[in-house]
């Protein structure tokens, strides 16, 4: 990296306008470019650990660079450790993608630069979030008593939820009071399902609930939770003495995508006075088509609910959208006014500081109203369908090939499946319990090598889980601009992949 000073830099103060329109046409130009031929890179990082650290010098410069040198440098250090989530044959964990519109909307945010901790601090922001949350809500076919409140990601959505379950405890004073050392009250049970997010066990541990006291309830064939069991395990620990107090359903979990039966719990849940949290950050966003709508059914009843249009409505990420029924109970969780940021507005306004941890916000709701502006609430419908589609066809060449097969069912845009070369069969016992169980390491094995060396490819990046203590591979379609033409590529590398693989059957 070279020293050279930028030659339009002042001495002090900001760049030039001139500068920056000049290097911001630049900029522009380069995303564009980068959209455009997306695939044209690896899909994932092709260096090791310590690669782009190495490269890097390990103090700061003293004197001024060139931004000329800052954009060659960018492109010459930071690109090659970059794994595309922009690429369009990104298909593992949630897939997401950052359209032309919310890029913009990005940008004019950065440019505006203000905090929205307080409505007065940017009325536009204030109230722009909760319109667009508004609309969001009226797409989603929720009911007006929920209202919304953006967050980073999932994780810190549900942190909140739950701190607000826990804030709804009568007679238990967590605010004042607390939880460590108390003898007066019985400790906390949180219900979850087998297949719940990590995140959700984070927030346990992060307010006090404890591992120890999250109870996970087990899942049907399909893997969604069971309300059976659900409504057995509350009854068991209010017998031991425990205080149940908020159960979490999960309308497309990480693993699968699978749909908890939130009808059939949230009657449990008011039976036995718990809190409902809906983690529907990925699939929700299915639930503005029509058709797909049903997967929400139970959910007028729910406490709060969980959606991150960054995942699968092309947001540019962090885009998570917490909606609650009972929002002065989330207020009272967080709520927490010192002088220095009382305004006159008083109860007239929503001040977003008072429901979750964060003071400063950012303009967030911006790009999400450019989003739905630009595509339209058809136009998002139509992108979601396709990708659903896509998902149906390739689970069916998953269903039509010998050596794969389908591990769960295919609701929305992922498909769970793995290679099960029928070559390892004759290499082991099937009448043998042992032989049955090295078959299963074997396909185990097996699995990974594959989904190891498609994505050395860098044509396609996929992910795995455990499904029933097997490795499963996972693909998910959620870039806006993945085509049919991507998913075939994909398929015709598993194939290609499996017929090298397969001669070293032997071996495995």
């Amino acid at each position: 990296m070279k020293k050279d000073a930028d030659p339009m830099a002042p001495e002090i103060g900001d760049m030039s306008p001139e500068a920056f329109r000049a290097y911001g046409y630049r900029l522009i130009d380069w995303i564009a470019d980068y959209l455009k031929n997306a695939e044209s890179y690896p899909v994932l990082a092709q260096v090791r650990p310590g690669d782009i650290a190495r490269q890097l010098p390990p103090q700061p410069p003293l004197q001024a660079e060139s931004f000329d040198e800052i954009l060659e440098d960018f492109e010459k250090l930071i690109i090659p450790g970059v794994t595309h989530w922009n690429h369009p044959a990104f298909m593992a964990y949630f897939a997401i993608s950052a359209p032309g519109p919310g890029i913009l909307g990005e940008l004019l945010s950065g440019a505006l630069n203000i905090n929205a901790m307080l409505w007065k601090t940017c009325p536009a922001a204030s109230e722009l979030e909760e319109v667009v949350l508004d609309w969001l809500r009226q797409m989603l076919g929720l009911s007006g008593e929920f209202s919304g409140v953006l967050m980073d990601t999932a994780s810190i959505s549900s942190l909140c939820a739950l701190a607000a379950a826990r804030a709804a405890i009568p007679n238990y004073r967590i605010r004042t009071d607390g939880l460590a050392g108390r003898q007066d009250v019985p400790p906390l049970r949180l219900y979850v399902s087998e297949q719940a997010h990590s995140s959700i066990e984070k927030a346990a541990i992060l307010l006090g609930i404890g591992q120890n006291h999250i109870r996970k309830i087990a899942v049907d064939d399909a893997y969604r939770l069971r309300p059976d069991m659900l409504s057995a395990a509350i009854a068991e620990d209010r017998a031991a003495g425990l205080k149940p107090f908020c159960a979490v359903a999960t309308v497309g979990t990480t693993a699968t995508t699978s749909v908890d039966p939130v009808a059939a719990m949230a009657p449990i849940c008011r039976e036995h006075q718990l809190w409902l949290h809906v983690d529907a950050a990925y699939a929700g966003s299915a639930a503005i088509l029509p058709e797909c709508r049903p997967i929400l059914d139970g959910c007028e009843a729910a406490d709060s609910l969980v959606l991150n249009p960054h995942k699968w409505m092309f947001t540019p990420f962090d885009f998570s959208v917490l909606y609650c029924r009972h929002m002065e109970i989330l207020r009272s969780a967080f709520s927490l006014v010192p002088d220095y940021l009382q305004t006159t507005e008083g109860e007239h306004v929503r001040n977003y500081m008072d429901y979750g941890i964060q003071l400063g916000r950012r303009f967030r709701a911006l790009k999400f109203w450019f989003v739905i502006r630009y595509f339209g609430v058809e136009g998002l419908q139509r992108r979601l369908r396709e990708h659903i589609r896509l998902a149906q066809h390739f689970a069916k060449w998953v269903d039509q090939q010998a050596d794969f097969e389908r591990m769960a069912p295919v609701p929305f845009s992922t498909v769970c499946f793995r290679w099960v070369p029928k070559a390892l069969g004759d290499s082991f016992d099937m009448d043998s319990e042992k032989g049955r169980t090295r078959l299963n390491e074997a396909i185990d094995l097996a699995n990974e090598k594959l989904l190891d060396e498609v994505n050395k490819t860098g044509q396609a990046y996929l992910s795995s889980t455990k499904l029933q203590g097997r490795t499963v591979l996972r693909l998910t379609i959620g870039n806006i601009r993945t085509t049919e033409a991507h998913l075939r590529r994909v398929w015709a590398l598993l194939n290609e992949h499996t017929q090298t693989l397969v001669q070293d059957v032997d071996r495995l």
